[in-house]
């Protein structure tokens, strides 16, 4: 599984600190930079005018490099810029430039616009007034580009610290940061893309989430060897059987759906089985075989769901904890969560397991995943998978209509599955989270939880 690696604010510093004493002027990076982002806005705007806006740190010294290498190129560039430049390398980009100045407050509207005013490390927000003026330059453009990050965006928690007009494409430096992948950062531009300036990531802990590699089953495998899945079901039966099918069409070898009341419909596939009391669970789990069970979806949250999430917990199996399930937990606590379950927590249900906890979303999701001692799969619109080691994947933003019922509990059954098949649980939420918005984007708009059921083999054989 590729993936890009994502760093902080820091340790961006930290991986531009290592190259320039490795012998690299701190300049060539600019230079790299510059080049990088060139060529991508001449790939994608040609010889349009262009108005480059640069502010007086290195993120306008990217600009000045941009504005003098497009410029050797044929295309008509003006720039602007908020103020004198203040480091040295920003200082000598500009001075290489050569060209006219002109102040941004005053600058006229152009075909093409880049925003080399801030990136990486801001602190606060624009001033109003320079915020008006990139907003209404932004939206008199047909093109417009933000040099690693649009002007206005926190670096670590995707916050905009003051307006953040809608860019065209957003180039990322070097790697990938938080805010790329965050909400709301996130929302602020149509296509994001990577320019290698020659950072050494190989340390990250931090990655966007890459397309898996799946395998399929072996020439020997069998329903048992390819991994008995436990959905412990309970007052809504829909709910189980969304997340049954989910594992048994996403590598299960078999999947039995432990029922509270008898329950109809679903593939005759999946085994249905009567559990009406919590010994008919701990005695349906008494099975060597399990590699994985599911409580959660549709458990209710009575003391009969309750009752029915202990025999799970005491079961000794691999764990994934969703939906009613968390919720239950909240009142005994993070010391009944064995260690290496897998949970799946939406923003309500993980402010009540783990309370209001600071930092970014990142940063909470990773505290939570070490005080639970499992992986979490923070789920949103920017989900973010975490592990008790310190590793962390974000995902892209995936597609609003999986913000209707029962998409959740497709996810924990095909994190289910994956566990089932890999026995990796930071491996199977990656999996299982790719496929869940790979069978959305597969599902187009106005789908339903049951749609991504019929997309997940194509999703699937996509991979193999």
């Amino acid at each position: 599984m590729q993936s890009h690696a994502i760093l902080t604010a820091a340790e961006m510093r930290q991986a531009e600190q290592a190259v320039i004493a490795a012998g690299v002027p701190e300049y060539t990076l600019m230079e790299r930079a510059g080049a990088a982002t060139a060529e991508i806005i001449w790939r994608a705007g040609g010889k349009r005018d262009l108005l480059v806006l640069c502010g007086p740190g290195n993120n306008g010294g990217d600009g000045f490099v941009i504005a003098r290498l497009l410029r050797a190129r044929g295309v008509p560039v003006r720039v602007a810029a908020l103020d004198e430049s203040r480091t040295e390398s920003g200082m000598k980009a500009r001075t290489a430039w050569g060209g006219p100045v002109e102040a941004l407050l005053d600058a006229a509207p152009a075909t093409q616009i880049v925003d080399a005013l801030f990136g990486t490390g801001l602190s606060r927000g624009l001033d109003a007034k320079v915020a008006g003026t990139l907003r209404a330059l932004t939206e008199q453009a047909s093109f417009s580009y933000a040099v690693d990050l649009p002007s206005g965006v926190e670096t670590d928690g995707g916050a905009l610290l003051s307006h953040v007009p809608v860019m065209g494409v957003c180039i990322a430096l070097g790697a990938f940061k938080p805010a790329h992948l965050l909400q709301p950062a996130a929302g602020c531009w149509r296509r994001l893309v990577c320019a290698d300036i020659g950072i050494d990531v190989s340390g990250a802990k931090m990655h966007r989430l890459a397309r898996p590699q799946l395998d399929p089953p072996g020439a020997a495998a069998h329903k048992y060897s390819r991994g008995l899945v436990a959905i412990v079901g309970g007052e809504m039966a829909g709910a189980g059987l969304l997340a049954s099918e989910a594992a048994a069409r996403a590598g299960a070898g078999m999947v039995r759906h432990l029922v509270q009341e008898v329950a109809h419909g679903g593939p005759a596939a999946i085994i249905t089985q009567h559990t009406r009391e919590a010994d008919d669970v701990a005695n349906a789990l008494d099975d060597g075989r399990f590699r994985a069970v599911l409580a959660g979806p549709g458990l209710g949250r009575g003391s009969v769901a309750a009752d029915r999430l202990k025999a799970a917990l005491a079961a000794g199996h691999p764990l994934i904890l969703d939906a009613d399930a968390l919720v239950l937990l909240a009142e005994p606590g993070l010391d009944a969560i064995p260690p290496n379950s897998i949970l799946t927590p939406h923003e309500g249900e993980f402010v009540r397991l783990f309370g209001d906890l600071p930092g970014s979303k990142v940063e909470r999701a990773l505290a939570a995943a070490k005080r639970a001692r499992s992986t979490l799969i923070y789920k949103g619109s920017d989900s973010v998978i975490a592990a008790p080691d310190g590793r962390a994947v974000l995902s892209p933003p995936g597609s609003s209509w999986l913000s209707t019922a029962g998409t959740g509990d497709v996810l924990a059954g095909l994190v289910a599955a994956r566990l089932a098949v890999t026995g990796d649980g930071f491996r199977a939420a990656c999996e299982a989270l790719w496929l869940h918005g790979e069978a959305a984007r597969r599902a187009g708009a106005a789908f339903i939880a049951d749609d991504l059921l019929v997309e997940l083999p194509a999703a699937i054989a996509s991979r193999l």
